[in-house]
């Protein structure tokens, strides 16, 4: 199964999710959604889940037959082996657990299931959803111009991997790292520990700057690969370094220009308003 991870919000509760490109179908991680149904956090979604799942099996149910387990990153930042269903196996579940949120959820799912059909027509769509929830999260709309580019100069990268036959996955954060490193002179991990985050996307933690010089090495890389037509994750590391370094040049002649470093352990509480809006909520 050809496999887009992927994170969905339900009333702010994040629900793992994976796209299948071979069978144009979403798959919902069952613990997430029973959590949210019956207002357990992932431990007692799991509980939850597993006796109902007994129980269903003892009624001779084929949904516990033909569940699917793909692997999905865990609360720990581990990925393991976890139940998923498809829409039409989920909505079944649901009919199986009381909960005052069952109609809201199914709304919910008809919804995604709709915008995804919508995205791939009109994939500007993508762009304009990604947008409103910047803006909702408490980004500049600086920043979001920034961000948003930097998807589409992600989106180049990734389909020039392809074409040069680097596999999805493990492959394109080995090469990722490489680039990173280049041009930051640190790894991916050692960049977000200086940020203080573990599984947050570390490019919604980074300034307008630190943006733009990832976006220059990711795009350099991109150049650099279309002449050079590497084959494989070899090749590809050393185009992946080539393009970084030279984003490395450039933010050290900025630093070395204005005195002050371009990375910071600023991280998205520092970009955004959120934190602030918070603050002024608990006093109203």
């Amino acid at each position: 199964m050809n496999e887009n991870n992927n994170i969905q919000l339900f009333e702010d509760k994040r629900i793992r999710t994976v796209w299948s490109e071979e069978e144009q179908e979403w798959y919902f991680s069952i613990v997430d959604v029973v959590g949210i149904l019956t207002d357990n956090d992932y431990q007692g979604g799991r509980k939850y889940w597993k006796v109902l799942k007994g129980r269903l099996k003892d009624e001779g149910s084929e949904l516990v037959t033909n569940c699917y387990q793909l692997k999905m990153t865990a609360p720990d930042g581990k990925k393991r082996l976890t139940d998923v269903a498809s829409t039409q196996q989920l909505l079944r579940i649901i009919q199986s657990v009381p909960s005052p949120k069952a109609e809201p959820f199914k709304l919910w799912l008809a919804m995604v299931g709709r915008e995804r059909i919508e995205e791939t027509i009109d994939p500007e769509q993508t762009i304009d959803r990604a947008l409103v929830t910047y803006l909702k999260k408490g980004y500049s709309r600086e920043w979001i111009n920034q961000r948003l580019q930097a998807i589409q100069v992600r989106k180049e990268l990734t389909d020039e991997w392809d074409d040069s036959g680097v596999k999805q996955g493990i492959e394109y954060a080995i090469l990722t790292d490489e680039i990173t490193r280049a041009w930051s002179g640190m790894t991916t991990r050692q960049y977000k520990n200086l940020k203080g985050i573990k599984k947050e996307n570390l490019r919604d933690n980074m300034s307008t700057l630190e943006l733009v010089l990832n976006m220059l090495a990711e795009a350099t890389t991109t150049e650099i690969s279309k002449t050079a037509e590497p084959t494989g994750l070899e090749e590809s590391k050393r185009v992946a370094r080539r393009g970084g370094r030279i984003a490395g040049n450039a933010r050290k002649e900025i630093e070395a220009d204005t005195g002050k470093p371009v990375i910071t352990a600023k991280n998205a509480i520092n970009f955004s308003r959120l934190l602030g809006d918070v603050i002024e909520g608990t006093k109203k």
